[in-house]
């Protein structure tokens, strides 16, 4: 008789993401299905021992109609319902013959980015969809130099640009500066559809209306579990292999990597360079930003050593043309940079 206190094996499940025109390809889960009526990523279970890219490559065909002729990893999440426990494997499907049809009577549509809700879908599919959403730049604030004022007025710019992804980081700043103005700078970002992440203790992020946390490495190797819940996002900042382990343990929604390159504020520290954040990147499957010394024109280096995108500060805020330095980087990097 099998133990009944050892948990069922995860039902592995595959997922294809589509993408054309700046829309990803969702389709609706029939309403007597586990989860049904939620909108899904195509795909179903695997078959036991089942190669996972030929499972996707027969799910897609018998769902949508189409043939898969390149994908590649994009999210492996792991979510226990309470009545079962799904491990979802979700690839990004780069090259496909046919045209995509409900071909098991179940209702498709193509949704901006912009336009996807987390609540139509499965609570399993919330890190898939925040990874969706992630914009190839992450700009971080810089207070301390220009002061309040001046510094709300180029994040304006940037924002109306298209920045969709702020830091507040002013480790200068008291509790009782630090926590009204972030409840300032997140009314801001929210009315131009950006999300800011607070660089503080995690209560400050809830207490500043923020939408998550930035955790710097001695806070992350701190902590034994993610320290809010999926409705905020979490980023962290890692310099070596150990401290990307330890994001990926925590379930942590993407970090930031360096410094890559030389900066202006510390220009004698040690960076690792291009080759060596590659080989760093490929050790976790969570996104990575790359960070120290970078400027927009190297999102296509970036982009090639495996890179979600870029995180910046002075390679933004210096700039007079903080409009058009913005500008095209508000998608995801693999939407930008893939023809």
């Amino acid at each position: 008789m099998p133990d009944e206190s050892t948990p069922p094996r995860a039902i592995h499940v595959v997922a294809g993401v589509l993408v054309d025109s700046g829309c990803v390809c969702v389709t609706r889960r029939h309403d007597n299905a586990h989860q049904g009526g939620k909108w899904e990523f195509p795909g179903g279970k695997l078959e036991p021992s089942e190669d996972p890219l030929v499972g996707l490559g027969r799910e897609l065909r018998e769902e949508l109609g189409i043939n898969v002729r390149h994908a590649k990893p994009f999210a492996r999440v792991r979510h226990d319902y309470g009545d079962v426990e799904v491990l979802l494997d979700v690839w990004r499907v780069t090259q496909y013959d046919g045209t995509p049809r409900g071909h098991e009577g179940q209702p498709l549509r193509w949704v901006k980015f912009a336009d996807l809700d987390s609540n139509d879908f499965p609570d399993a599919d919330r890190p898939v969809l925040q990874r969706l959403w992630l914009p190839a730049l992450y700009v971080l604030s810089d207070v301390k130099r220009f002061g309040q004022t001046e510094f709300t007025a180029r994040l304006t710019r940037a924002l109306e640009a298209g920045a969709r992804l702020v830091q507040l980081r002013e480790p200068q700043m008291h509790r009782y500066e630090f926590v009204p103005y972030a409840r300032q700078l997140a009314a801001q970002c929210r009315r131009f559809g950006a999300k800011l992440l607070v660089n503080a203790d995690p209560s400050w992020a809830v207490d500043g209306d923020a939408d998550g946390v930035h955790l710097n490495s001695r806070r992350l190797m701190d902590l034994s579990q993610r320290p809010l819940s999926r409705e905020y996002l979490v980023g962290a900042s890692c310099h070596n292999e150990e401290e990307l382990q330890k994001a990926q343990q925590l379930d942590i929604d993407f970090v930031v990597l360096g410094p890559v390159m030389p900066t202006a504020s510390h220009p004698d520290s040690p960076t690792m360079g291009w080759i060596r954040f590659g080989a760093l990147r490929a050790t976790t499957t969570l996104p990575v930003y790359a960070i120290g010394g970078v400027k927009p024109n190297d999102i296509s280096t970036a982009a090639r050593a495996g890179a979600h995108g870029i995180a910046m500060i002075r390679g933004i805020w210096d700039r007079e043309d903080i409009d058009s330095a913005v500008r095209g980087l508000s998608l995801p990097i693999w939407l930008a940079t893939e023809p």
